[in-house]
């Protein structure tokens, strides 16, 4: 008894695409997923060519640059705190009025006992930790709102800094201890211009870059992941690159490498290992996302709690040892308004208002961005009003786009 056998049909099945519109589809796919995931970086470039043209290029002179990082730096310190913060649900208002007291404390113990430099800098540290493990206490082990525990210390940490200032101002701190809000780094091969050991660590950079990008391509492929097209994956290394040749260059021209970049460049490498390749990191991210099935799973979330609050504590110190190095002058008026740029700038970095989703990079790249409206608009001589203004818009729209995004993906 014959049969009839049906033969595939090929088409139906997609065996008859265009191998070329098929391999295209999908490389357009990668380029567009690529793009999402950088959108922040493309905004930065974004406002910073913005600012060029309507400044006429001061905003990329050498000097200027220079200048925008140094008189951003302790913004950007509290950014990465603020951010871990923020991914575990929390948040921190006390930040500003915490480096406004670690500043004081440094100017008593660096100017006014006469301490070592270093001495003053590393128990100001300590005293910040300890601030930090205060208020960790009440949220973790008590059980009280960061909310109202870090409004509690910005009031409480403010006082206490008119306290020890007497409503007076500390100045002239020594060198060694400016030099970590204002000193450089440069002539380590002789004096030249441009300065080569600054060319020489942006050439490691961008080897270190290129490699680590190969290695974790190679990787995926070795796993058989998917990875984006060879061409895409040059032409985005090529441009970063470019970036910081560039910006490595205009350094160069002017005095070097600031001490606040290399102190923010040790951070950023460090917290980016600790919250991407170890169980604290990852334990940050599942008590963000779901703090019950994080403790249901094991996670000790008390414990993380106190340690990310004694974390910050250390972090706003610093900021206010780089800000009262900057100044060279601790007064009363330091770190108004830092815990809301810190803030801010996590936001705009990517960081998600229910916690569970940011990064470090998300956060340093949202400093920038706020950054370079400050400097650029005070260029372009706008008033400080009108710069709160943008700057509140700019955090509503991009919680906003946030916002859009989880409706859109129905979470």
């Amino acid at each position: 008894m014959s049969q009839n056998t049906l033969a595939p049909d090929n088409t139906a099945a997609g065996g008859g695409l265009n191998p070329t519109e098929n391999r295209f589809t999908r490389w357009l796919g990668h380029i567009l997923a690529d793009l999402g995931k950088n959108g922040i970086f493309i905004a930065l470039i974004a406002v910073v060519a913005l600012f060029a043209v309507l400044t006429n290029g001061i905003l990329l002179r050498p000097q200027n640059l220079s200048n925008l990082v140094v008189q951003n730096g302790y913004i950007l310190v509290l950014a990465i705190g603020m951010v871990m913060i923020i991914i575990a649900g929390h948040i921190d208002l006390s930040v500003g009025s915490v480096a406004a007291f670690i500043g004081a404390v440094s100017g008593v113990f660096a100017v006014q006992m006469g301490m070592p430099w270093w001495l003053s800098i590393t128990l100001s540290l300590l005293i910040g930790a300890l601030v930090g493990a205060w208020q960790g206490f009440w949220v973790a082990y008590v059980g009280i709102p960061a909310f109202i525990v870090t409004l509690a210390g910005m009031l409480i940490f403010r006082g206490l800094a008119l306290v020890v200032l007497g409503n007076a101002n500390i100045g002239s701190f020594p060198t060694e201890y400016r030099a970590l809000g204002n000193g450089f780094l440069s002539g380590i091969f002789g004096e030249s211009d441009p300065d080569l050991f600054t060319l020489l660590i942006g050439a490691v950079a961008i080897v270190a870059l290129v490699v680590q990008q190969s290695r974790t391509r190679a990787g995926r492929q070795k796993y058989s992941q998917d990875v984006e097209p060879l061409v895409w994956f040059v032409a985005k290394l090529a441009l970063i690159a470019l970036v910081i040749g560039w910006f490595t260059w205009a350094l160069a021209s002017y005095k070097g490498i600031p001490v606040t970049l290399i102190v923010l460049a040790v951070l950023v490498l460090v917290y980016g290992v600790v919250m991407n390749r170890t169980v604290f990191g990852r334990h940050i991210y599942a008590i963000g996302g779901n703090r019950h099935a994080a403790e249901l799973s094991g996670i000790k979330t008390r414990r993380a709690d106190f340690w990310l609050f004694v974390n910050m504590g250390v972090l706003a110190a610093l900021a206010g040892l780089i800000f009262t190095a900057r100044l060279n002058l601790a007064g009363p008026k330091a770190g108004d308004g830092f815990e809301l740029e810190a803030i801010s700038a996590a936001f705009i970095g990517g960081a998600a208002v229910q916690g569970g989703v940011g990064t470090i990079g998300g956060a340093i790249i949202g400093g920038l961005i706020i950054g370079v409206l400050n400097n650029g608009m005070s260029i372009m001589g706008i008033g400080i009003e009108w710069q709160q203004a943008v700057k509140g818009l700019v955090l509503l729209l991009a919680v906003a786009f946030d916002v859009y995004n989880k409706r859109r993906s129905g979470n």
